[in-house]
C-alpha cells in the first residue's frame, strides 16, 4: 500500500488574518513566514493526531487486493476522518484502468478510519505492480470552521511558539499546551 496526496487542502484551518491577530502582528513584513508556520503547524498536528483537518484527496495504490478483500471482508483505509471513496480502479491485462461501479461497494462516512465493503469480490488486477488505485477524500470539512476549535487553537499556538523561538534549536517535542489541546483528537496506533 502506497499513499499519494492528489488534492491538497484548498485553505488552512487558520487564516493569515487570524494568526496575525493571535500574534498581535499589524505589519505585512512577516506574512510569508506566518503563512509558512501555519502550514507547518497544521501538518505537524495532523501527523501527531493522525487526522486530516481540511478536506483533501488521497490515493492508495496496491499491487493486489489485501487478504481481507479476498475473503469478502472490508478494506480499511487508515486515514481519518473519512469522507468518501471517489474512485476504485483495477488495471487489466492491457494496462487499462477499469473503474469499479459505485454500486459494487459501500464506503460510509466516518469520523475514524474509512472502510470499504464490497458486495462481491472485486476483479483481480492483471498487472504485477500498482494494479489497484483507490481515490478517497478525508478531513473534517472544506471550511476552517469545520475543524474542531481546540485543533485550530493548537495550530495558532504552535505557529506562535515557533515564531517566538525561531533559531533556538533545542527540544523537538510539541509544547505542553499544544499537545494537551490536540490529545483528545489523537488516534492511537494499534500495530
Amino acid at each position: 500500500m502506497r499513499p499519494m496526496l492528489i488534492g491538497a487542502p484548498a485553505i488552512e484551518p487558520v487564516s493569515l488574518a487570524d494568526a496575525k491577530s493571535w500574534l498581535r502582528e499589524d505589519g505585512a513584513e512577516e506574512d510569508q513566514l506566518v503563512q509558512a508556520l501555519i502550514v507547518a503547524a497544521r501538518m505537524t498536528l495532523e501527523a501527531y493526531t493522525r487526522r486530516f483537518f481540511i478536506t483533501q484527496s488521497w490515493r492508495l495504490v496496491f499491487d493486489c487486493w489485501p487478504s481481507s478483500v479476498a475473503s469478502n471482508a472490508a478494506l480499511y483505509i487508515p486515514f481519518a476522518p473519512f469522507q468518501s471513496a471517489t474512485a476504485i480502479r483495477v488495471f487489466d491485462a492491457n494496462d487499462t484502468a477499469q473503474t469499479l461501479a459505485a454500486a459494487t461497494y459501500r464506503a460510509p462516512t466516518s469520523n475514524e478510519s474509512g472502510r470499504i465493503s464490497f458486495k462481491s469480490a472485486p476483479p483481480a488486477p492483471s498487472r504485477a505492480t500498482d494494479g489497484i488505485e483507490i481515490d478517497f477524500v478525508v478531513g473534517y470539512g472544506a471550511l476552517a470552521s469545520d475543524v474542531p476549535q481546540p485543533l485550530r487553537r493548537a495550530v495558532l499556538m504552535l505557529a506562535a511558539h515557533w515564531r517566538e523561538h525561531r533559531g533556538d534549536g533545542g527540544d523537538d517535542a510539541l509544547p505542553n499546551a499544544v499537545a494537551q489541546l490536540a490529545a483528545p483528537f489523537r488516534r492511537e496506533r494499534l500495530l
